[in-house]
């Protein structure tokens, strides 16, 4: 099912959201600043918003040497500046008891000062930089888990990527570190990636690898409704940052301390496009919406996001309608014998009255036991189609129906869904557009 997802025509790709929203909306001088995690923590700070607090700053070998690592705290987080995607990222959760110049990290492994400073070395050198050029280093506060959400997160803390347009939030991920990702709450490195509904602060679909996953691994823990402790100051925050920087597009990244509330990680002027993924919809729609609009006030970019990006707004909009809302491209379920299934992506097409699917697929499902002929007139006249019953779930929905057989290798979907099987539904054009695919599930 991800495949449709991710091939999906309208998810953002990274150069459209370059171009049309990255490029106008942040200035070089906000993007210098961005860019380093120090400079951002500065100006950040100045506006009076929260951000871990910095023990010691290293921009050369000679300010290595002369560095006093007795002066550092038990636990702390060693980033280089200029850093990406989580790596060179050192997590130290205290000292080896009886040491005092032994270190353990979130894995459990233990470092010493010279391991300390071979890492130093690589981040001066530029390693984990954007662009590999001489980077500096430094040490910040480690952040303390909050106990809801310890149960989800292997030794580390969780974040919350939003993505803020035009003073609103559009987007939000929570991003779980695991033992594969060492605490680190990474998706490339195998964190979990969980989608969060903007309206309510509950997590929603979740991913893992690029694949959809209800469960953390190796658990049973559901991953879905959880519920994001203070909320609004999180959408909050993230505004702010935005305004701060002086810039309409960017990806604030904040974690919650036990004792602090949220705290801004960091800001992303280029984010990768995952969290489209996690939320099961696209982004490039949500930014056309909140496009344009004249957003004055904190509070005003808070009540527009809940208001257009709520699944509980989507409910209250199928509870005044009586009927459910589908996008233009839906799963859907086809019940075999026995009560096996196989999903299948269809084009929800109500410019056609009777749902059709490709005969070498129900061929292949062996759906062609019962087939009969109907006299239909089409562009050509009158013809006879075969036709044969049908069952399957759309949105959780049991359809009984009968399907014409066509040959559909010419075309995008293998199946399309007439209005004669959506008169318990709504259609919304801009929902879930994902582009087809013919791989059965």
């Amino acid at each position: 099912m991800l495949n449709f997802i991710k091939k999906s025509r309208g998810f953002l790709g990274i150069n459209a959201r370059n171009l049309k929203y990255i490029t106008p909306s942040i200035s070089r001088r906000a993007r210098l600043i961005i860019d380093s995690k120090l400079a951002t923590k500065k100006r950040l700070k100045k506006a009076g918003l929260p951000v871990p607090e910095t023990y010691g700053i290293i921009k050369s070998r000679q300010e290595l040497t002369e560095f006093d690592f007795a002066n550092l705290p038990k636990s702390f987080t060693l980033k280089p500046n200029r850093g990406y995607g989580g790596f060179g990222v050192m997590i130290v959760y205290g000292k080896k008891k009886g040491y005092d110049d032994i270190w353990v990290k979130a894995d459990r492994s233990l470092v010493t000062i010279n391991d300390f400073k071979n890492h130093i070395l690589s981040i001066l050198d530029g390693d984990f930089s954007l662009t590999n050029l001489p980077d500096i280093a430094f040490f910040e506060e480690r952040l303390k888990i909050l106990k809801e959400l310890k149960l989800y997160s292997h030794k580390g803390i969780p974040d919350i990527r939003l993505i803020v347009y035009n003073k609103v939030p559009v987007m939000a991920e929570l991003r779980l570190p695991t033992q594969e990702s060492r605490g680190r709450a990474n998706l490339h490195l195998g964190g979990i990636g969980i989608g969060i509904d903007i309206g309510t602060g509950t997590t929603t679909s979740a991913i893992w690898h690029d694949h959809l996953v209800d469960y953390t691994p190796g658990t049973r823990l559901l991953l879905r409704g959880i519920k994001i402790p203070r909320w609004n100051e999180i959408l909050r925050v993230a505004i702010e940052a935005q305004i701060a920087i002086k810039t309409n597009f960017i990806a604030v990244d904040t974690a919650i301390d036990r004792e602090r509330g949220p705290v801004i990680l960091e800001l992303n002027a280029r984010p990768g496009l995952s969290i489209q993924i996690a939320n099961l919809a696209p982004l490039r729609e949500r930014l056309e919406r909140v496009r344009g609009l004249k957003i004055k006030t904190v509070k005003r970019g808070i009540k527009v996001a809940k208001e257009l990006f709520s699944e509980e707004s989507e409910g209250e909009a199928e509870e005044l309608a009586g009927k459910k809302i589908i996008g233009i491209n839906e799963p859907v379920e086809i019940i075999l014998n026995a009560g096996a299934k196989f999903s299948i992506l269809a084009k929800i097409d109500t410019g056609a009255y009777r749902t059709a699917m490709a005969k070498e697929i129900a061929e292949k499902l062996d759906l062609i036991k019962i087939i009969k002929y109907k006299k239909v007139r089409g562009v050509l006249g009158e013809e006879e189609r075969p036709i044969v019953p049908l069952n399957f779930f759309l949105d959780q929905e049991r359809i009984e129906t009968e399907v014409f057989l066509a040959d559909r290798s010419q075309m995008k979907y293998d199946i399309i869904i007439g209005r004669k099987d959506l008169k318990i539904f709504l259609v919304d054009p801009t929902k879930n557009v994902l582009m087809g695919s013919k791989d059965i599930k």
